[in-house]
Formats: C-alpha cells, sequence, structure tokens
C-alpha cells in the first residue's frame, strides 16, 4: 500500500488513541498494528463498534483500513477506532457528515477515570467514619 492516497484521521476514548488510514477503492480488510482486527478485538461488541461508521454511511467493504492503536484497553480501542474511522470518512466524503453525525460517532466521549484525592482511598470513598 506504498505511495497510495489515503484519508487520515484521529480517534481518541479515556487514554486510547487511534490513528486511521482509510485507503479507498478495497475489498474492506481491517488491519490494527499489523494485525488483522479479529486477531486485536475478539469481542463481537468491539467489531461492531468498529464497523458502525461504515454501516451508518452503507460503505461497507468499499475501504480498506489500517490503524495505529495505543493506549487504555481493547473497549478504548474499539471506541477511538470507531471516532477515527468516522472522521476519516467525513474527510473522504463531506456528504457523510449528517448520517455520522445522526448515529453519534462524530462526538468524542469526553469521560475519563477521575482522579484519586489525597484523605480519601479512591476518587470520592472516604475512609470508614468512627464516633468513638
Amino acid at each position: 500500500m506504498a505511495n497510495q492516497h489515503y484519508f487520515y484521521a484521529v480517534g481518541r476514548r479515556k487514554t486510547a488513541v487511534a490513528q486511521v488510514r482509510l485507503f479507498p477503492n478495497g475489498n474492506g480488510t481491517v488491519i490494527v498494528n499489523g494485525k488483522p482486527l479479529s486477531d486485536i478485538l475478539p469481542r463481537p461488541l468491539h467489531q461492531h463498534a468498529v464497523m458502525n461508521p461504515f454501516v451508518a454511511t452503507e460503505t461497507m467493504g468499499k475501504y480498506n483500513v489500517t490503524i495505529k492503536a495505543s493506549g487504555g484497553g481493547l473497549t478504548g480501542w474499539a471506541d477511538a477506532i470507531c471516532m477515527g474511522v468516522a472522521r476519516a470518512l467525513v474527510v473522504s466524503n463531506e456528504g457523510f457528515r449528517l448520517p455520522l453525525r445522526r448515529h453519534g460517532l462524530l462526538t468524542r466521549d469526553a469521560r475519563a477515570k477521575e482522579r484519586k484525592k489525597y484523605g480519601l482511598k479512591r476518587a470520592r470513598k472516604a475512609p470508614q467514619y468512627t464516633k468513638r
């Protein structure tokens, strides 16, 4: 795939980052960190999340995708890849923005782990109160 034209975008979720390259005129293969999607994300729920943008835009099997994912865990990767693919589809064709927006695939999920505060056991759990 060297010297081929592609559409690039970055997707993020929690601490996961996915750098997505979308190659047009493909056959629908998805490669994550040099391995097939099913090897990296074995859960069907995660695979479905990755394919959501293609379902929303009715472009299943028209693009080859290579992804470099880092940070976080598998669920974060799946959602980051989903967002990266959706953004790359918008770069390839501005007409895809509306259906992707309707499916909520272009909105960044800003939820992340809350930091631990001093004097507490976790972010909000306080030590047990004793009166005497």
